[in-house]
């Protein structure tokens, strides 16, 4: 079993591969050579986003790859700023010009929070605080992309960082339902009770930051650090494994989707060397056990930007 060949098949009857590459934090100038090289070495799914501000790098490593865009999955969000409903059209269509493209295959609401309207990604108040919107559900957010689906620039929608309550009212509300939620998921936050409420709904979780986010600019020096476990390690090593490719594994066999972000050709492919073992029941049990609701990605502290 390969990384181009292994998918889930969605409520739409859209089989989105369940390996991808992230594209958070990736810098300029790196970003376009290593989303070429992923999906040379296989890849078929690149994860990205409008307030990544690298998008048009991810484009020209898309052409760069000289594979079909048939065969790829795309899946890109819209910003906090532009959910407006005036807005999401424009939004989409942006991020289509920059990443070269015709439709993405999955877009999502990136934060189930309105931002104030506008081009200043992150508005703040003389207090440094960050300026939101309050008037704008994010259920009608989401009910104004549904027409991005009917025009044709999108074929699936989906949710990121929502709760059960609000994956809920989106369900209920929707004509388009939602194909996932892209939320922080990893050994030290499982997620598994909005797991098994989206699994009930059939919207799969999908993990960013599947390994901690060990680059995370906030981290700080006493942080645990997932792939230094020795528990971990212990059970990698059994199979030949480092602890990141045994933390993807352990995602994927619960039916996560993954989109670890790396820029380094050897890790790249090393994510992708998943496919050729399985954990135990006892395994998967004691990678769900180090569950400490270890939550590393906070957007925003004290109105800062992170």
């Amino acid at each position: 079993m390969s990384v181009s060949s292994t998918s889930l098949t969605l409520s739409n009857g859209m089989k989105m591969p369940v390996l991808g590459l992230g594209t958070w934090k990736s810098k300029p100038g790196e970003v376009q050579a290593a989303v070429a090289h992923a999906i040379k070495s296989g890849y078929r799914h690149i994860d990205c986003a409008a307030v990544y501000g690298n998008e048009k790098e991810v484009g020209e490593g898309i052409k760069a790859s000289g594979v079909d865009r048939n065969q790829l999955w795309i899946t890109s969000k819209l910003w906090n700023t532009k959910h407006n409903p005036e807005d999401v059209e424009p939004a989409c269509r942006e991020t289509l010009a920059d990443l070269g493209l015709d439709y993405i295959d999955l877009y999502l609401i990136h934060w189930p929070v309105a931002f104030e309207r506008g081009d200043n990604k992150f508005p703040k108040n003389e207090d440094g605080t960050v300026r939101y919107d309050m008037d704008i559900h994010p259920t009608t957010t989401y009910l104004a992309m549904e027409k991005l689906v009917e025009k044709g620039l999108v074929k699936s929608l989906g949710l990121s960082n929502f709760n059960s309550e609000q994956v809920k009212d989106v369900m209920e509300k929707s004509t388009i339902k939602p194909v996932t939620n892209q939320v922080e998921s990893h050994p030290y936050l499982n997620q598994s009770r909005l797991k098994a409420f989206c699994d009930d709904l059939k919207v799969p979780l999908t993990a960013y930051s599947p390994l901690g986010s060990p680059d995370r600019p906030w981290a700080k020096p006493d942080d645990p650090k997932l792939l230094d476990d020795p528990k971990l390690r212990a059970i990698a090593d059994k199979y030949k494994k480092t602890t990141a490719q045994l933390i993807l594994r352990w995602q994927v066999q619960r039916g996560v989707i993954v989109i670890p972000k790396s820029v380094t050709p050897s890790r790249i492919i090393e994510n992708s060397e998943i496919f050729d073992f399985t954990l135990t029941e006892d395994e998967m049990k004691e990678l769900d056990g180090f569950e400490c609701n270890g939550r590393v990605v906070v957007p925003m502290l004290n109105g800062e930007e992170r």
